[in-house]
């Protein structure tokens, strides 16, 4: 049980060290210049990912 309980914490404190070290050398993000998350209805074009292609 032991060594259980090391992997984990170990596992943890690495996810939590790249949470960090990400968080600390990208730039912020900026909410006006991202793009909706949901754009029904609003009249832009989907794009930006292969599922959003139409099928030739």
């Amino acid at each position: 049980m032991r060594t259980r309980r090391l992997t984990a914490a170990l596992a943890l404190a690495l996810l939590a060290g790249l949470l960090l070290l990400d968080l600390s050398r990208s730039a912020p993000l900026d909410p006006f210049a991202a793009p909706p998350p949901i754009a029904l209805g609003s009249g832009q074009a989907p794009g930006g990912a292969h599922c959003a292609a139409p099928p030739e």
